[in-house]
């Protein structure tokens, strides 16, 4: 896992090469394989991959979500927000873990983030998607992850380049 992390970056370009149905598949099992508090596994996933619709959803928020558009899968994680209070954290770990299966599988994903950010002056980013998606009301979209084969590679960060002065140990001072 540590060598996942050490190479994931995020990935705004991609190729036009469709990610295989087997790649799909394997990365639904990554996300409904997500651990969630108490077990109530709140989150639902859409996966995407319609170029209209794609096109479409990186219209999602004002700035940060363009790279959808060039890629040929997403995945809009959501989750039905009266089922559980820490439906935004259930959704995080699902959606890294799938950003962490994507880098395993030899592609590359970048997250937009969509929960309270803006579309435009009069509507959210998550009404928005809400809209466009058909998702009922109790449906709470946090991010929406692009997917795909990377168009370049980008090198990993540096050991030296982590930023340890964030780190303590037993105590803040």
């Amino acid at each position: 896992m540590i060598e996942l992390l050490r190479i994931r970056r995020s990935t705004r370009k991609f190729t036009s090469e469709k990610v295989s149905v087997e790649a799909v598949e394997t990365l639904i099992e990554a996300a409904l394989r997500a651990p969630a508090s108490r077990s109530i596994n709140p989150w639902e996933f859409i996966v995407v991959d319609d170029p209209e619709l794609l096109q479409k959803l990186s219209l999602s928020k004002q700035h940060g979500s363009e790279f959808v558009a060039r890629a040929p899968l997403a995945i809009v994680v959501c989750a039905d927000e009266t089922k559980s209070d820490v439906w935004v954290e259930d959704c995080s770990i699902a959606a890294i873990l799938i950003q962490c299966t994507a880098v395993s599988l030899g592609l590359g994903s970048c997250w937009a983030q969509i929960r309270n950010r803006k579309h435009d002056a009069r509507q959210s980013a998550e009404a928005y998607i809400q809209e466009l998606l058909g998702l009922p009301d109790n449906i709470k979209v946090e991010c929406v992850l692009g997917i795909g084969h990377a168009a370049e590679r980008l090198r990993p960060l540096p050991a030296e380049k982590l930023q340890h002065d964030k780190i303590r140990r037993n105590r803040w001072a």
